[in-house]
C-alpha cells in the first residue's frame, strides 16, 4: 500500500529538482555567458546600426519615439528565454539517454508536478538571466520606469513557463540528443524573427501581409509583447490570452507525450 504523500514530501522534491537544475547552471557557467552574449550582440551592435535606417512611430505602450535599442530590448528578454527553455529541454533528452529521467518518472508523485517542478526551475534560471541583461542595457541607455522592473517579472515567469512548455514539449518527441539541436534551429530562430521582437507588426504588414500575419499568429510575438507592455506597466490582456492559451496546450501536450502509457515510450515499446 502505498504511502500518502505530505505536503512536506511535495516541497522536498520539488526543491530537490530545483536544487539538481540550478546546479546544473551553476557549473555551465558558459551557458549563462552564452545566454547574454546573443542578446548584447544584438543590442550593441545590430541595434545600433539599425537606429539609422529603421523608424519607428509611435505605437503602444511608448508615449513617444523611441530609439530602436529600446524596442528591441523586450524581444531579447524573450530571446533569453527561449534558449533557456530549449536549453533545458536539452537536458531532458540528456537524462532521457542516460537513464535518470526515467527513474524521475517512475516516482510516486504525478508526472505533472515532476514536470511542472522543472519547467518552474528552468524559469527561475531564465528570469535571472534577463535581470542580468537588463541590468546591462541599463547603462546603454535602455532604461524604463522604475515601476516596470517589478511589474515585468510576472510577465517573465508566464512566457517563461510558456516557452519552457515547448521546449519540453519538443523534447518529448526526440529520441536522440544529436537530433535536438537541429530542431532547436528549426523553431528558434523562425520563432524569433517571424516575430514583433525586432520589427513592429506594422512595418510588417507594409512589406509583406502574409509575413504579417504569420507573426500576428507567432506565440512568441505575443510572449515579446507581454514582457514589452509589462515594462511599462501596462497590461496587454491579448497577449496574455494568447500565452496562457498556449502554456496550457504545450504543458498539456508535454504530460500526454512522457506517458509511459500514451507517448513517447509507448511508441518505443511498439516499435520494439
Amino acid at each position: 500500500m502505498s504511502r500518502r504523500l505530505t505536503p512536506r514530501m511535495w516541497l522536498t522534491a520539488f526543491l530537490g529538482i530545483a536544487r539538481r537544475e540550478t546546479l546544473r547552471f551553476v557549473n555551465q557557467r558558459g551557458r549563462f555567458l552564452a545566454a547574454l552574449v546573443r542578446p548584447l550582440v544584438w543590442l550593441f551592435i545590430f541595434a545600433a546600426g539599425f537606429r539609422a535606417v529603421l523608424g519607428l512611430s509611435i505605437t503602444p505602450p511608448y508615449q513617444t519615439y523611441v530609439l530602436y535599442e529600446v524596442y528591441v530590448t523586450p524581444g531579447l528578454c524573450a530571446m533569453i528565454q527561449l534558449f533557456n527553455g530549449m536549453q533545458s529541454s536539452l537536458s531532458m533528452v540528456h537524462d532521457r539517454e542516460t537513464g535518470a529521467m526515467r527513474t524521475l518518472l517512475v516516482s510516486p508523485f504525478p508526472r505533472w508536478f515532476l514536470l511542472a517542478s522543472k519547467l518552474v526551475a528552468g524559469v527561475i534560471v531564465s528570469i535571472i538571466q534577463v535581470y542580468t541583461f537588463l541590468a546591462i542595457a541599463w547603462f546603454w541607455d535602455v532604461q524604463p520606469p522604475a515601476i516596470g522592473y517589478l511589474a515585468v517579472l510576472p510577465a517573465l515567469f508566464l512566457s517563461g513557463l510558456m516557452l519552457g512548455a515547448m521546449g519540453l514539449f519538443l523534447s518529448s518527441a526526440i529520441r536522440q540528443l544529436e537530433n535536438f539541436a537541429g530542431v532547436m534551429n528549426f523553431v528558434i530562430f523562425p520563432m524569433f524573427f517571424a516575430s514583433s521582437a525586432l520589427y513592429p507588426l506594422w512595418r510588417m504588414n507594409e512589406s509583406s501581409p502574409l509575413l504579417h500575419d504569420i507573426c500576428a499568429v507567432n506565440p512568441f510575438t505575443h510572449a515579446v509583447e507581454l514582457i514589452r507592455f509589462a515594462l511599462y506597466a501596462r497590461f496587454d490582456l491579448l497577449s496574455f490570452s494568447v500565452v496562457s492559451g498556449c502554456l496550457i496546450l504545450f504543458f498539456a501536450g508535454a504530460v500526454i507525450m512522457y506517458d509511459p502509457a500514451k507517448g513517447l515510450w509507448a511508441r518505443r515499446k511498439g516499435g520494439a
